[in-house]
C-alpha cells in the first residue's frame, strides 16, 4: 500500500475529521438512506416492509458512523458511501428480521445472512434469501442492496487483496447471527461451542468478548477503505484485518451492548455484558479492550485516524441518552470517561449535536 498517500488523504485532527463528516459524509449518507427508505416503502409484504423501514428509521447512526471511513479517502466517497450504507442497511434489516422473527430456525437465519456474504463475493450466484420463512415478497429490496454492494466493489481497485479478509469477517458475522437468534435456551451452548472452534484466534478474550467482536462491521468498512487503494497487497490487508479484529471490533459491540442492557432485558434478547460477575469486572475488561485496540491500530498507516475512530466510538456510545436512564451503565460510563483525552470530549460534544439534529 502507498502509506504516504493514505496518510495524506486521511484527516489528522478531530476538527479536520468532523468538518469532513458534516460537509460530506452526513449529507450523502442521508441521501442514500432516503433512497433506500423510498425503496423499502414499496415492499409488498407488511412484515418485511415494517422491519425494513424500522431498521432505517431507528438505526441510521450505524450508517453515519460506518461512513466515517469514507472521510479518509474523499475522492472515492462516491463509491465508499453507497457501499457502506448498503452493506450496513442489509445488516440492520436482517438484525430486525431475526430479533423480532416469526421463526427460530437457524437455517432461516443462515439463509438470510447469505446475502451479506453474497454482497462481498461479486462472482457468486444470488440465492433466495427468504427460502426458509413464510414472509418472502420484498419486491427485490434485499437483492438490490446486495447488487449495490457488488457494483461499488467492482470499482475498488484493491479489492482482490482485501477479499479473503472481508469474507472471513462476514462469515464470522453470519455465524454469530445464527447462534444468537435461535431458541433462548440453546443460545449460550451454541455460542460456547462455536467459540471453542475459534478461541485460538483470540486467546486473550473471553467467549462473550470474542462473540461481540464478530458482530461488528467496522473491520469490513476499514477493508473497503483499504481496497480503494490500487496498491493494496495481501500483507497490508492482513495487517489491517489484525488491527481491527478482534479488539476494535469487540470494543464497538461491547459498548453497544453496554447501553442496551435494559432494552435487551425487556425484549428477552441476549446481551454480552451480562456475563460478568459485577460492574467492576465489566469495567476492568472494557478498559483492557480499549487499551488493546489502541495498541493494535498503532501498527497500521494513519494510526491517528484509527485512534480517532476508537475515541469516537467511546464518545458515540457513552453520549447515548440510554446511558442516563440506567444507573449501572451511568456508573461504568463515568469511569470510562474519567481522564478522557480531549479528542474523546470533542467527539462527545459532536455526537450529542448529531443526535439532536438527526432528522435535519
Amino acid at each position: 500500500m502507498n502509506d504516504q498517500e493514505l496518510s495524506r488523504k486521511a484527516p489528522r485532527s478531530p476538527i479536520g475529521l468532523m468538518s469532513r463528516v458534516y460537509r460530506f459524509i452526513l449529507p450523502e449518507v442521508s441521501a442514500e438512506l432516503g433512497k433506500w427508505r423510498r425503496d423499502a416503502e414499496q415492499i409488498p409484504d407488511d412484515e418485511l416492509r415494517s422491519q425494513a423501514l424500522a431498521s432505517i428509521d431507528t438505526k441510521r447512526f450505524h450508517c453515519q458512523g460506518g461512513a466515517v471511513y469514507a472521510a479518509a479517502n474523499l475522492p472515492e466517497k462516491h463509491i465508499l458511501i453507497p457501499l457502506i450504507v448498503a452493506y450496513q442497511t442489509i445488516s440492520d434489516y436482517l438484525d430486525n428480521l431475526c430479533d423480532r422473527s416469526t421463526s427460530l430456525d437457524p437455517k432461516d437465519f443462515r439463509q438470510l445472512h447469505q446475502s451479506m456474504l453474497d454482497a462481498v463475493t461479486p462472482d457468486k450466484a444470488l440465492e433466495d434469501y427468504y427460502a426458509y420463512r413464510s414472509e418472502k415478497e420484498d419486491g427485490g429490496y434485499l437483492t438490490r442492496l446486495v447488487m449495490t454492494c457488488r457494483e461499488a466493489i467492482s470499482q475498488l481497485q484493491g479489492y482482490e487483496a482485501a477479499r479473503p479478509y472481508i469474507r472471513d469477517l462476514a462469515s464470522l458475522y453470519t455465524d454469530l447471527q445464527v447462534h444468537k437468534h435461535i431458541h433462548p435456551e440453546q443460545r449460550e451452548a451454541a455460542l460456547l461451542e462455536w467459540w471453542s472452534i475459534h478461541a485460538h484466534r483470540t486467546p486473550h478474550l473471553r467467549w462473550n468478548e470474542f462473540a461481540a467482536a464478530t458482530g461488528s462491521t467496522l473491520g469490513v468498512f476499514m477493508l473497503f477503505l483499504a481496497a480503494s487503494d490500487p496498491f493494496l497487497d495481501d500483507q497490508d490487508a492482513s495487517s489491517i484485518h489484525a488491527a481491527y479484529f478482534p479488539n476494535v471490533c469487540s470494543l464497538h459491540i461491547m459498548l453497544d451492548y453496554l447501553i442496551d442492557q435494559d432494552e435487551d432485558r425487556i425484549g428477552g434478547d441476549l446481551n454480552f455484558c451480562n456475563y460478568y460477575d459485577d460492574a467492576e469486572a465489566m469495567l476492568s475488561r472494557l478498559t483492557s479492550i480499549v487499551e488493546w485496540a489502541r495498541k493494535d491500530v498503532a501498527a497500521i498507516p494513519s494510526a491517528g485516524f484509527h485512534r480517532m475512530i476508537i475515541e469516537g466510538l467511546l464518545a458515540l456510545y457513552l453520549s447515548d441518552p440510554k446511558v442516563s436512564e440506567q444507573q449501572l451503565v451511568r456508573s461504568v460510563s463515568k469511569r470510562l470517561m474519567k481522564r478522557s483525552p480531549m479528542t474523546r470530549i470533542f467527539f462527545l460534544v459532536n455526537s450529542r449535536w448529531i443526535r439532536r439534529h438527526k432528522n435535519d
